[in-house]
């Protein structure tokens, strides 16, 4: 099963996509999607969404799988994150990819085993656990491929289910 995981923002947009078979990771392709402060916030957006595409036409994920957004003490942060989460999800609807959400919590969870964990502790053991020689980087990237690998690691019944539905063991 292919699973990209997406880490959302706007100035910087997280992407890893993994295969995950007989419990193994393999990394497929990870990086970032960036938009200069200057360019016209809309303008933002239709950069995110046009790589999202490309990255959903290049890896063909079975899933995608993006932390859900969370508010902070920034509400103007906040809602400018929010939108452009908005053209993600638009674009993995037209690409027909299903979403699936998972909290913080939920990714250090799965990764780490403890939801308290730490920010390097997440990143240290997602770059095990993808044997991967160094850390992504920006920290999104990094961040995405946890969220990837949070998906394939849910016990939920909508993963068995869009698994029994792919025919996926």
């Amino acid at each position: 099963m292919v699973v990209l995981g997406i880490d959302p923002g706007y100035a910087i947009v997280g992407y890893g996509a993994i295969n995950y078979n007989n419990n193994s990771f393999v990394p497929i392709s990870f990086g970032a999607i960036t938009t200069d402060a200057g360019t016209d916030f809309n303008r933002r957006l239709e950069i995110i969404y046009d790589d999202i595409v490309k990255v959903i036409t290049r890896v063909k994920p079975d899933a995608l799988s993006i932390e859900k957004l969370y508010f902070q003490t920034n509400a103007r942060t906040a809602i400018m994150v929010a939108e452009a989460r908005g053209v993600i999800l638009l674009a993995a609807q037209k690409m027909g990819v299903p979403v699936f959400e998972y909290t913080p919590l939920q990714v250090k969870t799965a990764v780490t085993g403890y939801g308290k964990a730490k920010k390097p502790q997440v990143m240290e053991m997602t770059r095990r656990l993808l044997k991967l020689k160094e850390t992504p980087k920006p920290d999104d990237t990094a961040d995405a491929l946890a969220i990837a690998i949070t998906h394939t690691q849910s016990a939920g019944s909508s993963l068995r289910q869009f698994m029994m539905k792919k025919g996926i063991k």
